[in-house]
C-alpha cells in the first residue's frame, strides 16, 4: 500500500534542530522523487526539499544552508535534518512522492503523508 508516514515533528527554539523522518514502505525510493514540503499558518503549501531517485538534492532558497534531506533506499525512509531553525519555519511539514519532474511545486505530487508538526518559537 502507497502510504506516507512522517514523525519527529515538535517544538524547538530560535537555533536549534529537529529530525523529520517519513515512512515509506509501499515506494521504490528508486523509481520515485521524494519530498518535503511545508504549509505556515494562514499560508499555502511549499516545496523544502526534494530528492530524485538517484539521490540529486534540490533545495528552497529559505532553507539552503539550513536543512538537509536524505534517505534510505534500504530502509525506505526519507528524512529531514533541520537545524537554525527560525520562527518562521513554523508549520506542518509533509512527506510527498511522485513518478514524476522532480520539482518544488506541490501539485506535481501524488502521494502525501498526514504530516508532522514544527513549531519554532523566538
Amino acid at each position: 500500500q502507497a502510504t506516507l508516514v512522517e514523525s519527529g515533528g515538535g517544538s524547538a527554539q530560535s537555533g536549534g534542530s529537529l529530525r523529520l523522518s517519513c515512512a515509506a514502505p509501499g515506494f521504490a525510493h528508486t523509481k520515485y522523487c521524494m519530498g518535503w514540503f511545508r504549509q505556515g499558518p494562514g499560508k499555502g503549501r511549499e516545496g523544502v526539499a526534494v530528492v530524485t531517485s538517484d539521490g540529486t538534492t534540490t533545495y528552497a532558497d529559505f532553507v539552503k544552508g539550513r536543512f538537509t534531506i536524505s534517505k534510505d533506499n534500504a530502509k525506505k525512509y526519507l528524512y529531514l535534518q533541520m537545524d537554525s531553525l527560525k520562527p518562521e519555519d513554523t508549520g506542518m511539514y509533509f512527506c510527498a512522492a511522485t513518478p514524476f519532474a522532480c520539482v518544488l511545486a506541490p501539485d506535481e505530487y501524488t502521494y502525501w503523508g498526514q504530516g508532522t508538526q514544527v513549531t519554532v518559537s523566538s
